[in-house]
């Protein structure tokens, strides 16, 4: 799974991941985001009608368009293995698939001598910049624009601190994965033979992470040395 992540580029570094490249960037106030939570609005790329990239804004936590209400089930993640056949995912693995920028996320274990969760960062080498493979909806009854994470099980090198993972994609395929004309199994393949997450680095941090309230700018300090 993935329930907690970091973004601290800035308005301009994830236009540059996306190559966006606007003669004038829009003015914005973006802060860092040391340690956020679902239901936190996050940024995500996407495909607007014309099929252009842009980057939109949300809540983490997907609400499907036809909902009703916001529900209390967990929607910050979406299974690959179920992620074309579930009623609350379906539609947007068809038609609204996204991007979502971070350089880094955590996963929890547990400390064989007190009990306590010890929270790990994973990131890439030199914490470089990297997207989320994930869905987004719009649903104009609630006003609510949203996303959510598709994860996928554990890849060798980092099962034993979590058995699922969010899928990261390589930026080369990223077009590929918001193409909707790829569909089904063949979509799925591409998050399949796309990731990245072999690549990935962990090492322990802090436990005030373990609260979704602690904004601190040390969250991906280390206080360990690696498994």
């Amino acid at each position: 799974m993935c329930g907690r992540f970091t973004n601290q580029m800035t308005w301009a570094e994830i236009h540059a991941l996306y190559s966006i490249h606007d003669s004038a960037l829009p003015p914005s106030n973006v802060q860092p985001q040391f340690n956020i939570a679902p239901t936190q609005d996050v940024f995500f790329a996407h495909q607007d009608k014309a099929g252009v990239l842009e980057i939109d804004y949300g809540r983490w936590w997907l609400v499907p368009f036809f909902a009703k209400e916001i529900g209390k089930h967990a929607m910050f993640n979406a299974r690959i293995e179920t992620v074309d056949t579930s009623g609350a995912f379906r539609e947007s693995f068809k038609s609204k698939r996204c991007l979502i920028p971070a350089d880094g996320y955590f996963e929890w274990t547990t400390n064989a001598e007190d009990g306590k969760k010890d929270p790990w960062l994973l990131q890439l080498p030199d914490a470089q910049p990297f997207s989320f493979a994930g869905l987004w909806a719009h649903n104009e009854r609630l006003s609510v624009t949203s996303c959510t994470i598709i994860t996928a099980p554990a890849v060798d090198n980092i099962a034993h601190i979590h058995t699922r993972m969010p899928i990261i994609l390589d930026p080369v395929s990223y077009d590929t994965w918001l193409d909707t004309s790829i569909a089904g199994a063949d979509a799925k393949a591409v998050l399949i033979e796309s990731q990245i997450d072999d690549q990935l680095e962990f090492f322990r941090v802090g436990r005030e992470v373990n609260s979704s309230r602690y904004q601190g700018e040390d969250t991906k300090k280390p206080v360990v040395n690696s498994l």
